[in-house]
């Protein structure tokens, strides 16, 4: 393993930054600092690959930065942290404009590991594969703290589960593939073995899946899934680490537990928990309050409340997630209508094109027709 240095630096945090600015005026600063510091970040390490990888392509990316939110400094500042969803709509950006509808795998791939920083390098100088995935779920939030990752173990398998805190889930591919593909980095590069997964769930939809990504995971991928998951076969916990160190590991596990103090963030806006929690559920026609409320872990009536206080009610929500994946699924022309209503969780496709003219106007045929 590399000789690892350690420099105790204060990084810059984009919601730090927004609560100066709002304390020049006349709102108190305290009530600021509360409200963004529900925005998660992340590191930000993902986003200046795809920068990189969009400079050396040619492209014009201040535009595509400032479409994001995002600015030169924050980019090339290593410094600066990044907010989640900037970074999913940077992403989405540079997939579009490279023509790449597989960015976020393609990034993986390439990306030295070393660039995750401290979180590699605890997960590096662990003893087992078990050992490191554990890590892996306890300090993920160091380098995002917008997907928050859980380890779970049965007498089949050991599982990596990803699950999106405060962030729209549905926006994204390009991150999610890369977390999973650099997932499957980590497990082979320190185990030394082509370890490959039992299977590959992830909740976003993909028509199809190129060979060459087919056998970069070795496994059969499960798009459309009610959960982001990458599964391998119990017995590869034990897999030892060649690279181990206890020592290191120890003094690196402490710097981590201050850094993940440093980077709680809360539960997120409600109606974003409630979409992601619903999007699994419309194919099933089981995207009811009572089975959203159970999914989160509280009753219908703290559910009601919380989403009121935003403003929002249960049926807006619903209705509003699926006119985005209608919306989404439209531009997927080999996907049957009837196919899109399913799901959507409407059991007749007439429902469904009664209800999208009422958002839009337009029949789903006029939509595609236009497209």
């Amino acid at each position: 393993m590399p000789t690892v240095t350690i420099e105790r630096t204060d990084y810059r945090d984009p919601r730090q930054q927004d609560v100066r600015v709002q304390s020049r005026g006349n709102a108190k600063p305290t009530r600021n600092r509360a409200r963004f510091s529900s925005i998660p970040t992340a590191s930000g390490a993902i986003t200046r690959t795809a920068y990189a990888k969009a400079l050396e392509a040619g492209l014009d990316v201040e535009p595509l930065l400032k479409a994001s939110g995002l600015s030169v400094r924050q980019v090339e500042n290593s410094d600066f942290r990044i907010a989640v969803k900037n970074q999913i709509k940077f992403l989405n950006l540079v997939a579009d404009a490279l023509s790449d509808e597989f960015l976020g795998v393609h990034l993986a791939e390439s990306v030295d590991l070393r660039a995750l920083g401290l979180f590699y390098y605890v997960l590096a100088s662990s003893a087992s594969l078990g050992d490191a995935l554990r890590r892996a779920s306890r300090y993920s939030a160091i380098n995002n703290e917008g997907v928050q990752i859980t380890f779970r173990e049965s007498h089949k398998q050991i599982s990596i589960i990803f699950r999106y805190i405060g962030i729209a889930r549905l926006n994204d591919r390009h991150q999610i593939e890369f977390f999973v593909v650099t997932l499957v980095r980590i497990c082979r590069q320190l185990t030394d073995r082509h370890l490959s997964p039992i299977t590959i769930k992830l909740i976003h939809r993909r028509t199809h899946l190129p060979a060459r990504l087919k056998s970069l995971f070795g496994c059969k991928v499960i798009f459309g899934s009610a959960i982001d998951e990458v599964a391998y076969r119990q017995p590869f916990k034990n897999a030892s680490i060649g690279d181990a160190d206890p020592y290191l590991n120890s003094l690196l596990v402490k710097y981590c537990e201050e850094a993940i103090s440093n980077h709680r963030v809360g539960s997120g806006a409600w109606r974003l928990n409630v979409e992601n929690a619903i999007a699994p559920l419309l194919p099933h026609g089981r995207a009811e309050m009572a089975e959203v409320a159970q999914r989160l872990g509280i009753s219908q009536r703290t559910l009601a409340r919380r989403l009121a206080s935003e403003g929002h009610t249960f049926g807006e929500v619903l209705d509003g997630l699926r006119f985005d994946l209608a919306t989404r699924y439209l531009h997927e022309h080999d996907l049957p209508t009837s196919e899109v209503a399913w799901l959507l969780g409407y059991q007749e496709t007439s429902a469904f094109h009664h209800a999208f003219k009422r958002w839009t106007g337009k029949t789903p045929k006029q939509t595609r027709s236009a497209q």
